[in-house]
């Protein structure tokens, strides 16, 4: 008979056995935690979704995906014997805290890869066949288990020689291609065998939360202490915030203001293939823990560290980037608010003012309320308007969320009293979020920009403003789709009412509510469309929160009461739309994205890459030519760039701001090698008082 309690009845009733009869019951503390998590996401979960059989079969597929991302360890006869002897039963283990299950399928994971390993030892003693016309899948996320272990030899030859074929093609060699693969599976092996029933413990637990949605999560007491790797794994020291896909630590995000977001060569997507430090060799990471490779990354402020890179938009693993960067402790000061003024020609030649504020993250200083989004936007806000600028556009494009309290404060800046988002719990209840106006700050034409990487509040603030007929949204296709809400749970506040409390028990990320727009439909999944699309390469599905498993649906609830702004002809949108698609087709660089773009989306749906020698250097040689034609075509394009002052909290006050682009400055940086233009001391200032020298540096 299946275990169905209430939360408070189950821990009340459990905890007077526990004192009644304490040899009879008593449990592990990794035991008390797995009843714990599996209680808290029945009752406390958004879905409410009770364990069951069903639960049961998605725990242990996602947990088999968790140990074998890319289904190459374990064969579909492994996968189905599984599946016959736990696939109905683990809903029962996990409120009993029985983790021998997970236990015994780590142990045949561990067995697959000692055996894995051991083959491939004996495929590298043999010359590897570079002119075959074979090829294997770039990713195997979605492709089935091999069927059996006859499959699985044939998959692991082409993935070997593929491997093989990448280190050999590759401008920037570690060591010889074979020795390289041999430490790499190497130290796979003792990766495997190093995790302890704890970390085993974590992985499985890991599993059951994710299998409710993918942004509810297990933390383990070092997960909690190390806030720098919980919760998405941060890389402290260059702000890249990573996770394990394939092997690789691929980045997920970049945190604003740090060492990597400010230099510009990393992106989201690219994969890191080697660590080193200033003087030393490059080292291969490669199916290496993300922890280990986190502690390689990190150090000492002022250090450097050197990474080896596949970028996210190469048609080869075999492409690399090498970027060095310097280690930089990530203040909040780098993730302020900041602004700039964009002097630029009309089509009649004279010139306009555009404000533009960047907007990293929603923050706020909860303790001391010194620190706010709303009030620093405000206070920028407040020189735009004394400039006169003739429009605005708030980038969004890098913002994960924040503060849902200054996300609704910063929208009444724009609009007029009213709701700015709904949110429902698990209890199905829905409650609209407004506050007292803090004053329309900014009545102009406003655009929002925003990608694939705006996400949670940011979608908040774009959709409210769409909703309301604010302002244009401008960006990739949809924001990320992210339209849920977490709070963290101490497990040990549970296992205490189960009779042994420990502060090594961490805790649980759990998903309690649901964000909808005040014109009824949910940000989660669809995310926020833009009234006009640009080309991007971010703008692909496979970066948004459709891509994840296990997402919660989109649905919708009534529309909240709410009027919207009396703004002409719905902002003029077709007539924008226009004009827009227009430019985009006469603009060379845009062209070049489309091109991109294209390669790209064949990439990802063709999913097949050549193990032939000469099938792939031709492949590079063309990469390359197009990269060089693009090149010459940019510097003999004459286009008049616009003047670009820069606006911070620090500068906001100042009679003069500092000039960061100018005329001819983007085309002296391209014939140098570089597109990127470093703030610097410029030749003259936007002046309102004496001219003096500029002390933003």
């Amino acid at each position: 008979m299946k275990l169905r309690f209430r939360l408070s009845a189950a821990i009340a009733a459990i905890s007077l056995v526990s004192v009644a009869t304490p040899t009879l019951f008593a449990k592990s503390d990794l035991e008390n935690i797995c009843i714990s998590v599996g209680r808290l996401l029945e009752e406390g979960h958004y879905t409410h979704h009770q364990l069951n059989d069903e639960m049961s079969r998605r725990i242990l597929r996602t947990y088999l995906e968790i140990l074998d991302f890319s289904h190459l360890f374990f064969t579909q006869e492994d996968v189905d014997a599984i599946y016959e002897k736990y696939g109905t039963s683990l809903d029962d283990d996990i409120l009993l805290g029985n983790l021998k299950p997970a236990y015994e399928i780590y142990d045949v994971y561990q067995k697959r890869v000692d055996d894995r390993v051991a083959k491939i030892k004996e495929l590298l003693k043999q010359p590897p066949d570079f002119k075959t016309d074979g090829t294997i899948d770039l990713s195997r996320q979605k492709t089935p288990w091999p069927k059996n272990e006859a499959e699985a030899d044939d998959l692991w030859r082409g993935r070997i020689t593929s491997e093989l074929l990448q280190e050999h093609l590759s401008e920037h060699p570690i060591e010889p291609g074979p020795q390289l693969v041999s430490r790499r599976y190497d130290r796979l092996a003792r990766n495997v065998h190093e995790e302890d029933r704890d970390e085993q413990a974590k992985y499985f637990l890991d599993a059951v939360a994710q299998s409710y949605d993918p942004h509810s999560e297990y933390l383990s007491k070092a997960d909690l202490k190390n806030f720098s790797i919980n919760m998405g794994l941060s890389l402290v020291g260059i702000g890249a915030m990573l996770r394990t896909e394939d092997g690789y630590a691929k980045i997920e995000s970049l945190v604003p203001g740090g060492p990597a977001q400010v230099d510009g060569r990393l992106k989201v997507g690219d994969r890191i293939t080697a660590v080193g430090q200033a003087s030393g060799d490059l080292i291969d990471v490669r199916d290496m823990r993300l922890d280990k490779v986190v502690e390689m990354i990190r150090g000492k402020k002022g250090t450097k560290v050197k990474l080896l890179v596949i970028p996210a938009d190469s048609a080869d693993p075999s492409q690399r980037k090498n970027v060095e960067l310097v280690r930089d402790e990530i203040k909040l000061k780098d993730q302020e608010a900041r602004a700039d003024i964009i002097i630029k020609k009309d089509e009649d030649g004279k010139p306009v003012k555009l404000g533009w504020i960047t907007l990293p993250s929603f923050y706020a200083d909860m303790d001391h309320h010194a620190k706010s989004t709303t009030k620093d936007v405000a206070t920028l806000l407040r020189r735009l308007k004394k400039e006169n600028i003739a429009g605005l556009v708030v980038d969004l494009r890098r913002n994960g969320g924040g503060s849902l309290e200054e996300v609704i404060s910063l929208t009444h800046l724009f609009i007029k009293p009213g709701p700015v988002v709904q949110t429902k719990g698990s209890n199905g209840y829905t409650t609209v979020s407004s506050e007292p106006n803090p004053g329309l700050a900014y009545s102009g034409p406003l655009v929002v920009l925003t990608s694939r990487q705006s996400a949670s509040a940011s979608e908040i603030f774009a959709a409210a403003l769409q909703d309301y007929g604010r302002a244009v949204i401008l960006g990739d296709q949809s924001t990320f789709g992210k339209g849920t809400v977490q709070t963290i749970l101490e497990i040990g506040r549970f296992t205490s009412l189960l009779g042994n409390r420990s502060q090594e028990d961490g805790a649980l990320k759990l998903t309690i509510q649901k964000f909808y727009r005040v014109a009824g439909g949910s940000t989660q999944l669809h995310g926020v469309t833009s009234d006009i699309v640009l080309p991007s390469l971010t703008d692909l599905p496979e970066f948004g929160e459709g891509a994840l498993k296990n997402c919660l649906p989109y649905d919708e609830v009534p529309k909240a009461k709410y009027t919207k702004c009396n703004e002409p002809v719905s902002l003029y949108l077709e007539e924008l739309k226009r004009r827009s698609a227009a430019r985009v087709q006469e603009d060379p660089e845009f062209h070049y994205v489309m091109e991109d773009m294209d390669r790209l989306r064949h990439r990802l749906d063709d999913n097949r890459i050549s193990l032939n020698e000469d099938v792939r250097k031709k492949e590079l040689a063309d990469d390359k030519l197009r990269k060089d034609l693009r090149a010459k075509e940019r510097l003999a394009r004459n286009t008049e760039e616009p003047r670009i002052y820069r606006v911070t909290l620090d500068t906001v006050d100042k009679p003069n701001l500092q000039l960061i682009m100018y005329p001819g400055k983007l085309a002296s940086a391209k014939k140098n090698g570089s597109a990127k233009v470093a703030p610097e001391a410029a030749p003259d200032a936007l002046e309102h008082g004496p001219k003096t020298a500029s002390t933003n540096r």
